[in-house]
């Protein structure tokens, strides 16, 4: 009871002191964003609990109907992930992932260290070509089995949700964030990016990233012992084979439909690829998966997107999200540096408590409004700045699909990715800041 007083306490206090720069709806709906935050942080109340909330809350005071909240909780990339889900139950049912995660540690130093650095380079160089969210759910199981030190295996997963994060930036179609932008730049026929281009300008941030990310995570753990670690490459039966080659069409399906996308503009809907592959899991004769393994699937995870949904909507709905745009041209008067830092800030942070993708979609067009009025090459730096910076959140699961799913391994605390997640913002920030000031705005000139 004290962990929700406490909750309350905040919701409260920061409802009370933001009805001092916003009208009184506004005010209401963040103090019950901070009231959620700090349920989801503390850990009073069961995850699923917690994300369930706006359910009652937002049409209690009159945020959102119910039917606008509940709808929510069915977006159709919800189904992506219960695809995804599916299909990783399968590969730790067969136990493939011990074949993958030997194959992954070969290339390696077999230290603590060195695996939190192989997992974090190949999720993110992965996701550089592949959704983040579908190599999460990939590389979830592998960093799962590696170790049956807990605290191993907490880092082994931040290393993976970090590094799809990370390298999904690397390209255009690494994220929804970047096609948002480059969405938004060709419909108000502004300059564009070739996918060469996009890549030149992410790559030192990705680098830096990749080097700083992995390090933070191995401190306190670099001692611990990876003896237990299990890096033997087992000979594969005749359902990991199946499997193998499952997963083999299904990658070969995602490349080709993204090459697809980028040269012909058509493409297959990729939440029903993953949803489809996952319900071939229980295809007799072909599938692995019986109805009562489907008891596995993080159900909370799914209510957690729902919540995210649910607050990016009242955000728009209540004029919540414009009202803060207004409020922003009180930096127009900061140097450029300066001015991508308070950017950088405040998009990572504000998306620790919505979907990347939502986020996006309401900054692009603020920031667009901020600096419309500024030099073409600085507005262009500020859009991308505010871009990178929605998938840099690295505090709560749910800020990016990554995180959440991690989180559903029922291994790491909210609590201890908010500590971690917290340095890594910051960290991220100041990387992302300082490249866009030095080698974009370079670049620009």
């Amino acid at each position: 009871m004290r962990g929700i007083a406490i909750a309350i306490a905040i919701g409260v206090v920061t409802g009370v002191v933001s009805g001092v720069w916003f009208p009184f709806e506004h005010a209401v709906l963040i103090g019950l964003v901070a009231l959620l935050v700090t349920l989801w942080t503390n850990e009073a109340l069961p995850l699923g609990v917690v994300s369930m909330l706006p359910i009652i809350l937002f049409p209690v005071f009159g945020i959102l109907d119910t039917n606008a909240v509940t709808a929510n909780y069915s977006k159709s990339i919800i189904f992506l992930f219960l695809g995804g889900f599916m299909l990783a139950i399968a590969i730790e049912k067969t136990e493939l992932h011990k074949y993958f995660s030997a194959k992954l540690l070969s290339f390696f130093p077999r230290t603590a260290r060195g695996i939190i650095y192989a997992l974090a380079i190949t999720s993110a160089l992965l996701s550089a070509i592949l959704s983040n969210t579908t190599i999460t759910l990939m590389l979830m199981p592998i960093a799962l089995f590696l170790s049956e030190n807990v605290r191993l295996k907490v880092r082994f997963l931040l290393a993976t949700a970090y590094g799809a994060s990370i390298g999904g930036i690397l390209t255009p179609i690494g994220t929804a964030p970047n096609l948002i932008l480059l969405g938004f730049l060709e419909e108000h026929q502004l300059p564009t990016m070739t996918f060469g281009g996009w890549m030149l300008l992410m790559l030192p941030v990705v680098g830096a990233m990749l080097l700083i990310m992995p390090y933070l995570l191995s401190l306190g753990v670099s001692g611990e012992s990876v003896e237990d670690v299990k890096h033997d490459v087992v000979t594969l039966d005749r359902e990991q084979k199946r499997l193998y080659m499952i997963i083999g069409i299904l990658a070969f399906v995602l490349i080709a439909n993204t090459f697809m996308k980028q040269l012909f503009g058509m493409a297959m809907n990729e939440k029903l690829v993953l949803l489809g592959f996952g319900m071939l899991m229980f295809m007799p004769r072909i599938g692995f998966l019986t109805w009562d393994d489907t008891r596995n699937l993080p159900y909370e995870i799914i209510f957690l997107f729902g919540a995210g949904f649910s607050i990016a909507a009242a955000f728009i709905s209540t004029g919540l999200a414009e009202d803060i745009a207004g409020k922003l041209h009180a930096i127009s008067s900061l140097p450029l540096f300066w001015m991508l830092v308070v950017v950088a800030l405040f998009v990572t942070f504000s998306t620790e408590v919505t979907s990347n993708t939502a986020l996006t979609s309401i900054a692009i067009p603020i920031f667009y409004e901020f600096s419309k009025y500024m030099p073409e090459d600085q507005s262009a730096i500020i859009l991308m700045t505010a871009t990178v910076a929605a998938s840099y959140a690295f505090m709560l699961p749910i800020a990016t699909p990554p995180n959440a799913i991690v989180m559903s391994s029922r291994v790491i605390r909210i609590k201890e990715m908010a500590i971690i997640g917290l340095k890594l913002n910051l960290i991220g920030v100041a990387v992302l800041s300082v490249v866009a000031y030095t080698f974009w705005g370079w670049v620009a000139r």
